[in-house]
């Protein structure tokens, strides 16, 4: 399973919104955009795909931006991917029994990757990322004397 460069970058997005989620100020597209190094154009349709699927909200006027619907830690990494990727366990819709027993098998067995890797986007939110960038960072500090 490989994560898609939309899909990235719209995590991307929302952990810089997530990062200000206290501040409780919109963040514009040029902001994140500027933050995050995604073109501005591809950012306004991802934030347009966001906001109908409910985990981003819109405001208006000179101080207007984009901000979270809900805290991060509610946030689940699975509702992010189904609402950009439409992830659903799919199965070939085709006759059962035209399908032959290696078909049949290639099918249970993707079936189950499907289920495990759904399952781990469904343990994770958006708090968890930003936590787990947060310690990444602190490593990272070099000290000088």
């Amino acid at each position: 399973m490989e994560l898609s460069c939309k899909s990235e970058y719209a995590i991307l997005a929302l952990l810089e919104m997530a990062a200000h989620y206290e501040s409780g100020e919109p963040l514009q597209i040029r902001q994140i955009a500027a933050q995050q190094n995604i073109p501005d154009r591809y950012l306004e349709q991802l934030l347009a795909t966001l906001r109908r699927g409910g985990i981003v909200k819109s405001q208006r006027g000179s101080k207007g931006g984009y901000l979270l619907t809900r805290e991060p830690r509610k946030i689940i990494l699975f509702e992010i991917l189904e609402c950009l990727e439409g992830l659903e366990v799919q199965t070939c819709e085709e006759n059962v029994n035209s399908k032959t027993v290696d078909s049949s098998v290639i099918d249970e067995v993707w079936q189950e990757a499907s289920r495990a890797a759904n399952s781990v986007l469904q343990k994770y939110t958006l708090q968890d990322l930003c936590e787990k960038r947060d310690s990444r960072q602190q490593l990272d500090i070099m000290y000088y004397i």
